[in-house]
């Protein structure tokens, strides 16, 4: 009874944060995960659970990931990369290029203080080119340890929202000493990808609605399928190989379900991947206890810092060199390291829509590819530890 009473508890919590945070504009300032997770550390830290439910929050943070990755990709249109203009394909280059010497360069700074660094390396590529889910899907393929997790993810949150108010304030400024202004067209969709404006990434509106809600439960039952596939490969393969073969899978199929009409217009099924990462914020940080955290720290911020900072640096002089304006450079380090979502915000801080869509473009791109190298650059790195 206990275990089916917690799983409602973590359910209907989650639901109460993502319908307080679109009710209330203050709330969503911090955005449903963060109050997830600070819901879950208080939770975590003055035991305020019962007893034994730490089981119960390792299956929901088991399932909860492999489910929302299918429902976060079916709407994704990745027959629309092709149209990204030629200025805006190369600055995604550098932003790639940016994140990954960026954290490489950290590993080989912290590899002896930090444990499993190459783990870490993992993640946070991921994370930087794609979103938190990524993240969060990282976590599990590369069974990086649950406090470390926690204490990644706070630091993360803590450095980008530093990075955030310098690309919102003074970047602009700085880089127009090195790189070029943007010339404006006067045509808002440079790439020829149509994005509507309802279909915002954090809004719930209408999601009960019967034209709705059903087919998101349909690309629920989808995801249960595409999981259990992911399940099924995961028992042939080797035990070490086993979490990153589900996720992998997982994210194969999903992509693959994106290029399905029936799947992709399904409006609300990326809102409802969210909703299971909340979830699993909650079930993640609830595991965690504050004191414990913060006596692991190890470098963890610096590492997570040059990764978000020193990204910037080398996209900027890869810009230069490549005479990508100021506002384009932006725009795309802003959708590797934050995510979709946050382009607009940046976007109108620069006073340009123009960089819109080609930044939701490169966002979009980065949940994809995310998993793929955050598996890959673990491994590599971890070739040299």
């Amino acid at each position: 009874m206990v275990p089916a009473l917690l799983v409602l508890f973590y359910l209907l919590a989650a639901a109460l944060i993502v319908f307080l945070c679109n009710r209330y504009k203050w709330m969503n300032t911090f955005g449903p995960i963060l109050w997830a997770y600070g819901i879950g550390l208080i939770l975590g830290s003055l035991h305020l659970l019962p007893e034994g439910s730490a089981k119960v929050q390792s299956s929901i943070s088991d399932i909860a990931v492999p489910l929302a990755i299918p429902l976060l990709l079916f709407s994704l249109d990745f027959k629309k990369w092709v149209k990204l203009a030629k200025k805006t394909f190369l600055s995604m280059l550098t932003a790639f290029v940016g994140v990954v010497g960026a954290i490489t360069i950290g590993f080989f700074i912290f590899k002896s203080s930090i444990p499993e660094a190459n783990k870490i390396a993992g993640m946070l590529s991921g994370v930087y080119t794609g979103g938190t889910p990524n993240m969060f899907a990282l976590k599990t393929a590369l069974n990086v340890d649950n406090n470390v997790f926690i204490l990644a993810q706070t630091f993360d949150m803590v450095v980008c929202a530093i990075y955030l108010l310098f690309l919102m304030s003074g970047a602009k400024r700085l880089l127009h000493l090195i790189l070029p202004k943007f010339k404006k067209t006067g045509v808002i969709d440079q790439t020829g990808i149509a994005f509507e404006e309802e279909a915002e990434f954090d809004s719930y509106t209408g999601f009960f609605l019967k034209r709705n809600f059903w087919p998101a439960i349909g690309a629920l039952g989808l995801a249960v399928v595409i999981m259990a596939i992911g399940v099924g490969a995961m028992t042939i393969t080797p035990q070490n190989s086993k979490m990153i073969v589900i996720i992998l899978t997982i994210t194969t199929l999903g992509i693959a379900g994106s290029f399905i009409p029936k799947i992709s217009r399904i409006k609300k099924s990326f809102q409802l991947g969210m909703y299971l990462i909340v979830v699993f914020s909650m079930a993640i940080a609830s595991m965690a206890d504050i004191k414990v955290l913060f006596t692991m720290t190890n470098g963890l911020f610096f590492f997570v810092a040059i990764a978000v900072f020193g990204s910037f640096i080398i996209q900027a002089l890869l810009s230069s060199l490549l005479k990508i304006d100021a506002d384009t450079t932006i725009i795309t380090s802003t959708a590797f390291i934050f995510s979709p979502p946050f382009i607009p915000v940046v976007a109108g801080s620069l006073k340009n829509k123009e960089v819109i869509i080609s930044g939701i473009t490169v966002g979009i791109i980065g949940y994809a590819i995310g998993n793929y190298l955050g598996v890959s650059l673990s491994y590599l790195l971890g070739l040299i530890m």
